[in-house]
Formats: C-alpha cells, sequence, structure tokens
C-alpha cells in the first residue's frame, strides 16, 4: 500500500513510520505527474490518496471516504459536452466500487459552489484516481473536511489542515495491504 498525500501538513511521514508516504503537490498537474513516478518508484498494487476537502453539504463532516471523482473545472460544454466531460472521452466519473461521497477536483480552490455539483471539493484526488485507474491499480481515497467550500474557507482550511491525521491514521490501521 502506497499512501499519497498532497503537502506534508495534512500528514507528516512520522506519523505513519511503518507506512510508505510520497507528497504528490498541490493541483492536478503535480498530482499526475508525481503519483505516476510513485509507482514507478513502488509498483504499489493499491494506492491510498489521504488530503483534505471542503464539503458541499453541511451534513458531511469529518474523514469521509470517497467513491466517485469528477474533473469539476473540465468544461467545453460550448462544443456540446457535459460540464466535467474531458472532450472526446466517454466517461465524466471515475468509480472504484466503493460506498462513499462524491468529489470534484479542481485547480481552484472552492469559496463558492463550483458548476458541478459533488458533495466535497479538493484539489488531486480525480488526477490520481484516473492515473490508478488507467494503470490498473487498486485506488481508495479518505478525505478530512477541513472547511465549507464557503467565504471562509481560507481561515477554516488554515485552521484545520492537519487536523484529520489522527483520524485517517486509525482508518488506515483497520485497511488491508
Amino acid at each position: 500500500m502506497l499512501i499519497l498525500v498532497a503537502i506534508e501538513e495534512e500528514l507528516k511521514r512520522s506519523e505513519l513510520p511503518d507506512h510508505e508516504i510520497e507528497y504528490v503537490g498541490v493541483g492536478k498537474v503535480n498530482a499526475v505527474f508525481n503519483t505516476l513516478n510513485a509507482i514507478e518508484k513502488y509498483s504499489p498494487t493499491q494506492i491510498v490518496n489521504f488530503g483534505t476537502a471542503g464539503s458541499l453539504d453541511e451534513n458531511i463532516k469529518g474523514l469521509v471516504e470517497v467513491s466517485s471523482f469528477f474533473q469539476r473545472d473540465m468544461d467545453a460544454s460550448p462544443l456540446g459536452f457535459k460540464v466535467g466531460q474531458t472532450p472526446f472521452e466517454e466517461d465524466i466519473e471515475i468509480t472504484f466500487g466503493r460506498e462513499g461521497v462524491t468529489c470534484g477536483t479542481g485547480d481552484m480552490f472552492v469559496t463558492s459552489l463550483p458548476n458541478l455539483k459533488t458533495d466535497i471539493v479538493d484539489m488531486e484526488s480525480y488526477a490520481i484516481a484516473k492515473v490508478c485507474k488507467l494503470k490498473n491499480i487498486d485506488f481508495r481515497c479518505f478525505k478530512f473536511i477541513s472547511d465549507n467550500a464557503d467565504n471562509e474557507a481560507k481561515d477554516d482550511w488554515v485552521d484545520n489542515v492537519s487536523l484529520g491525521a489522527k483520524l485517517f491514521i486509525e482508518k488506515i490501521g483497520s485497511l488491508k495491504d
């Protein structure tokens, strides 16, 4: 099992010393590039992504597992494609057959409702999920809700970025390699 995290403030290597943890950076491009490098380095059969996310539903709090991933900032609708659909690709959603929340990934820190409605928003998981799908690697994703993706999101994220690590560490102990 390989754990991918955007930044060290979300989870320090020293907090899970018996696991391989790689930092992929912020945003989809960094996530793809560094996920591919991590796959080359470790050849994992399972990748687990952990990080923070904003909730678009006030009832979604704490640590959640994500089951479906969308690219929220892909908008080629003037060309006749759905919001979130990459042109000339059929699938708009990436799933791994687990029960959980939906996540819209994009390269913008969300402070208001995005065009593509999902349960939560982040900046990396869709990219990592797509790489895992294309490489046929099992993928799981856990997000700690750090904010409500509103006008207070920046301050909330800063205050809460490291609070989910303890919950994730407890969860990771129950997962199998």
